[in-house]
């Protein structure tokens, strides 16, 4: 089946608001076989919005709408596609008592705008919001399935998940399963290349390489009559992936992160963590303390920016400094070592380098980062060049870090699927 997204808000125009709900939508519908053909985002304007939807109603079989279902004079999408549709709004009782009951908890009362949010069109089925105030709906009319959402990205993702995809799949006589496999320590180009073979020889199972801020990832996907059969096709083909990425791999499952898969191992090991970070500036404490329950085994996080610093709470001798300088391996190890000796913990992990864009030399260019790394009596430093802004100089020493740390701990390749 065709589908089409329709974002609606003049705040996605504006670039005041990020797009989220496209690619999310995408990529749930490309989970159960639906391929979206077009999507576009278009401004608060009726008008423009009931041409678009005459058009998306011609070529497309399933519509999504997103936005625009809010209590204000320019959310009007259930009133555009009721227009385009040909059919009345009609009040809806059981939404008007959810909505006093909301407004109750809050202690404020309904307005006309709020009272809009009880209409729509006519034959549609409600789709509930249990995050905010604007229920969704679908409508079926002939060959077109139309389904409206609201816009803000908390509400959406439950409705999708727990409505919408149950609702359309029963439209695919195929069952999809996918493995997303995420990948680290090398590069985009790098991964596509050790992979084409099996892309290039491709058809089913499928496998898509994507770039994320956490770092790359590898969608395989399989379809068949049923999902027994779909998971037994896939099975063998991740197993030829793992055979070309090796320990580049580090887990499997949705939305994960380096310091969600080195957490879970830190915290199903007892093993205790510290960190002393120079460049990195608090964000390698940071990401650890992302991850929930971590207080467990992170103790303590040490920012010792200056050389001072270092040796004030870290007990780096001025003597190495002034021998190595600060950015450098020796200091990175002493770091590490200082850190779990005042912290007393089983792990230290440092960082020291130069993010730039001013402070690099020849001999020491900016990207230039030491990860210095302690563990129960033993110490280990790598040396990274890393490319970029500030910014990205910093988050990525940051994953390499933790990278550092998954390698040297043998960290195995969690498969959060399953255990979901």
């Amino acid at each position: 089946m065709k589908a089409e997204i329709i974002n609606v808000g003049t705040e996605l125009l504006l670039g005041e608001t990020v797009n989220t709900n496209a690619t999310f939508l995408a990529k749930e519908l490309k989970l159960i076989g639906i391929s979206v053909y077009h999507m576009s985002t278009i401004g608060d304007n009726q008008q423009r919005l009931k041409e678009l939807l005459t058009s998306a109603f011609e070529r497309s079989e399933i519509i999504i709408t997103t936005g625009g279902l809010g209590p204000t004079k320019d959310d009007l999408t259930k009133e555009t596609v009721a227009a385009t549709l040909g059919v009345d709004m009609i009040f809806n009782d059981g939404e008007l008592e959810k909505l006093k009951k909301i407004f109750k908890h809050r202690e404020k009362d309904l307005n006309e705008g709020n009272l809009r949010q009880a209409y729509f069109p006519d034959g549609a089925k409600i789709i509930n919001n249990n995050n905010g105030t604007a229920s969704g709906c679908i409508i079926e009319n002939g060959k077109n399935i139309i389904i409206v959402l609201p816009g803000p990205p908390r509400e959406i993702t439950p409705m999708v998940k727990e409505t919408i995809i149950p609702y359309l799949e029963k439209f695919s006589d195929q069952k999809f399963v996918s493995k997303v496999i995420n990948v680290c320590g090398i590069g985009e180009s790098i991964m596509e290349e050790r992979v084409m073979p099996l892309i290039k020889a491709q058809e089913n199972p499928t496998l898509a390489p994507y770039f994320k801020e956490t770092g790359l990832i590898l969608r395989a996907m399989a379809s068949a009559k049923d999902e027994l059969t779909a998971k037994k096709m896939l099975a063998p083909f991740v197993k030829e992936v793992e055979k070309l990425l090796g320990d580049n791999i580090y887990a499997y499952g949705e939305d994960l992160t380096m310091e969600s898969v080195v957490g879970r191992y830190l915290m199903e090991n007892n093993l205790t963590i510290s960190t002393a970070e120079s460049c990195t500036g608090g964000l390698l404490s940071g990401a650890l303390i992302n991850i929930d329950g971590i207080s467990k085994v992170f103790k303590t996080g040490f920012t010792t920016y200056t050389n001072e610093s270092k040796t004030e709470f870290l007990g780096v001798e001025k003597a190495l400094l002034d021998k190595y300088a600060a950015v450098s391996k020796q200091v990175a190890e002493a770091m590490a070592i200082g850190a779990a000796k005042v912290a007393n913990t089983d792990i230290a992990l440092s960082t020291t380098g130069i993010a730039g864009p001013t402070g690099g030399t020849k001999e020491k260019p900016v990207g230039l980062v030491y990860v210095g790394l302690y563990v129960k009596g033993k110490t280990y430093v790598k040396k990274l060049n890393l490319m970029g802004d500030r910014q990205k100089i910093r988050t990525r020493a940051v994953r390499e870090a933790l990278d550092f740390l998954r390698r040297t701990l043998n960290v195995p390749k969690y498969d959060f699927d399953e255990q979901a």
